[in-house]
């Protein structure tokens, strides 16, 4: 009929038209593509893992060389430091009472001395080691740094200071530093000089060269220095120094 919403079918009857419903279904994800993502995954994770390695791979070569690959009859001076042991989270002070973490010292070789604000005749030759050690490296003196730890609050006297212009002077807490530096057994901080990696690991400790009462003077050496003692000092530092050549800069 017109105007009517049907339509013939066979037989001459008449059926009403109806919308058409339409059922969304989400698809099945196929398993080649999980497993491909998967895949991917663990490649990249190679990958990086892979960068992590090669960039580390100097430093790990450097220390193997210098602690396992040990050439037949080579001898250390310094005692070695195993396990190493990491600077710790401490507050230092500099000499115009500017607070100084210990940590950020990282990123040089550091060749340490201990010894009190008032600085004995003993102080004196330590400090002077410590400098001609740095100065004797030449080329590569940049990458040691030159640091007095002073345990205590007693001033430092006017006339040292010019020979410390190129050292840092830093105050600690003595009993916070014995967590870190520790002397040999029957010896005190003071006798010793300690050397840091650049990544903050105290790593050796050297005995203080002084020579013996009946030692015979040396040409412009202040009496009391046992000159053979700091050669091999020096000797110790240069073959770490050479070790850590293809990681380590000077600079932080």
């Amino acid at each position: 009929m017109p105007g009517s919403n049907s339509s013939p079918r066979a037989g001459g009857h008449h059926v009403a038209d109806e919308p058409l419903g339409l059922t969304v279904h989400s698809l099945p994800v196929p398993q080649e593509a999980l497993a491909g993502d998967a895949q991917r995954t663990v490649r990249g994770r190679v990958r990086m893992f892979a960068v992590l390695l090669v960039c580390a791979a100097p430093v790990i070569a450097s220390y193997f060389t210098y602690y396992v690959i040990r050439p037949e009859g080579r001898r250390n001076h310094g005692e070695l430091v195993e396990p190493q042991r990491p600077v710790p989270q401490l507050a230092a002070q500099a000499l115009d009472g500017k607070p100084v973490p210990l940590p950020s010292l990282k990123g040089q070789w550091l060749l340490v001395s201990v010894a009190s604000g008032d600085c004995d005749a003993a102080c004196e030759r330590n400090l002077y080691v410590q400098r001609q050690l740095r100065e004797g490296l030449g080329k590569e003196k940049d990458r040691l740094d030159r640091i007095w730890l002073v345990p205590d609050a007693r001033p430092i006297r006017e006339a040292l200071l010019p020979a410390l212009a190129q050292a840092t002077v830093l105050r600690v807490n003595g009993e916070q530093l014995s967590q870190w530096l520790q002397p040999a057994p029957g010896h005190q901080l003071t006798d010793h000089l300690y050397l840091v990696d650049p990544m903050g690991n105290w790593m050796m400790r050297f005995p203080v060269p002084v020579a013996q009462p009946d030692a015979a003077a040396v040409p412009g050496v202040p009496q009391g220095i046992d000159t053979v003692a700091a050669a091999k000092t020096k000797r110790d530092i240069e073959r770490v120094l050479r070790a850590s050549a293809s990681w380590d800069r000077a600079g932080r």
